[in-house]
């Protein structure tokens, strides 16, 4: 059976689509392949990666040109089930339905409250665009054969809707962070912060709280959404105290990872985030090192059920930064933070009990299950 992976958007090395989906997909015995903007026309690990032209200039034109070039490779590659993971396909996955294939709609993100935050569109039209986006989204839904979401509260907004639904959460591959080398004594003095850089992501109080904290660094590994963001950042007293990274390679974060005895994801309270489970929070358990996270219910409950990190109030710089302190303080609790963290990843936050769920939507639709 051939299975076709849509994405206008993301790169073709993503994580969740290649690294976690695709290749899973592939060991299952399926002929998969993966069409990404600017990748290269290469059969790797298993997976066809076909690569179209992405277009550069203004989202307008990706959102147009670069989604027909999508289109027409995916109807080139006469697939048995197209998976995509944008929004902006909604239109095409509609096309294909209409054809006779089966679609499944990959929700990442609460697109909907993900637009009341954008910067790009002016505040006036942000619950506009959000509800008219929300309709024509819970329209489509209804046409495809399913629909898979990476939380349970996405999950759930679309069951209510009536739709094939199930969450494949984003948890860490067992075995890429198992062996983060050092001892807990060799770490430096430092903790970090892996992903996307934002205001609505803590930087601003992440850089406070390192200011606050005695003979401790920041590892920031990452690129800045918004230059003007970072100009401002690079401006506060503790930026003095961070070594950045920029955009790194699973191997060159592993290296992080086994130099930081903490590490930092503490979101913004705003409605896409409060039920989120972002991806960096499983990955420092994973790696065994303590998190400092968001005091959110969802968050704090996982954190402290398991003892494996410490929930700050995220717009509490000096909470943060006292939070920080400790970890440094007590090098034997934080170790044994990290290692209750790992065990919690070993047991149930792991990608190899997600994949076994997405196999079996693709044996069901394929009516082999």
């Amino acid at each position: 059976m051939k299975i076709c992976h849509l994405t206008s958007v993301h790169h073709y090395n993503d994580t969740r689509i290649f690294i976690k989906e695709c290749k899973s997909l592939a060991e299952a015995g399926y002929e998969v392949h993966l069409i990404a903007p600017d990748a290269p026309n290469v059969i790797k690990e298993g997976v066809c990666i076909h690569g179209v032209k992405k277009e550069s200039g203004s989202r307008l034109k990706r959102m147009t040109k670069t989604v027909k070039r999508v289109l027409e490779k995916g109807l080139e590659l006469d697939a048995d089930v197209y998976h995509f993971h944008d929004p902006e396909l909604l239109p095409i996955a509609l096309k294909l339905k209409k054809i006779g294939k089966k679609v499944i709609y990959d929700v990442h993100e609460d697109v909907p409250k993900q637009i009341l935050t954008k910067k790009w569109l002016p505040k006036v039209f942000h619950k506009i665009v959000a509800n008219t986006f929300e309709k024509y989204e819970n329209y489509a839904a209804l046409n495809f054969d399913y629909i898979i979401t990476s939380t349970p509260y996405i999950r759930d907004r679309f069951l209510k809707l009536g739709c094939n639904v199930k969450d494949i959460k984003n948890y860490p591959i067992l075995k890429e962070l198992e062996n983060v080398d050092k001892t807990w004594l060799k770490k430096k003095n430092s903790v970090c912060y892996v992903g996307g850089i934002t205001v609505a992501r803590g930087i601003k109080q992440i850089i406070e709280a390192i200011q606050i904290a005695n003979n401790v660094k920041l590892l920031l590994a990452g690129n800045f959404a918004y230059s003007t963001e970072k100009e401002m950042v690079k401006s506060l007293p503790g930026w003095s105290k961070v070594q950045e990274l920029g955009y790194l390679s699973r191997a060159e974060v592993k290296e992080v990872y086994s130099n930081s005895i903490a590490g930092i994801v503490v979101l913004h309270p705003t409605s896409n985030y409060l039920m989120s489970l972002p991806i960096k929070m499983f990955e420092y358990m994973s790696a065994g090192i303590p998190v400092i996270a968001s005091n959110f219910p969802l968050w704090k409950n996982i954190i402290e059920k398991y003892e494996c990190g410490i929930c700050v109030d995220p717009l509490n710089p000096k909470e943060l930064g006292n939070a920080i302190q400790w970890i440094k303080d007590n090098p034997q609790m934080a170790e044994e933070m990290g290692k209750n963290g790992r065990r919690a990843i070993e047991r149930k936050y792991n990608w190899e009990i997600e994949s076994q769920e997405l196999v079996k939507i693709y044996k069901k639709l394929l009516g082999n299950y």
